[in-house]
């Protein structure tokens, strides 16, 4: 698979929900429930040259590629493309999920 987002938009791969942590680094459990409306976690596959100003000015993207972001639940638009022509390959053969969103819906980078 070869995407090449344009402008400031940003592809994601979600990470499922066994590779989120139920758990915080502190200890914190964090409840089923929380799910619902919590920020979705994902990692940065490829990303677009950046936003251009009216003055012609670009902008380039804050992340990038290998990045660990965290992103509004229902940010950008989601795909799937088949486990045959997707980048890595999956024992189980399931069709891979895949998200292009504006680097505004991604909330922040985790380190």
């Amino acid at each position: 698979m070869n995407i090449k987002p344009l402008g400031d938009r940003v592809l994601i791969e979600p990470l499922s929900d066994d590779e989120m942590s139920k758990k915080t680094k502190g200890g914190i459990f964090i409840p089923d429930t929380a799910d619902k409306e919590k920020p979705q976690e994902g990692k940065v596959l490829a990303v677009g040259e950046g936003k251009r100003l009216e003055n012609g000015t670009l902008v380039p993207v804050s992340v990038k590629v290998g990045d660990r972001v965290i992103f509004r639940k229902y940010a950008g638009d989601e795909f799937k493309v088949p486990a045959r022509n997707a980048s890595h390959s999956d024992a189980g053969g399931d069709d891979k999920e895949y998200l292009i969103a504006k680097e505004e819906d991604i909330l922040g980078i985790i380190n």
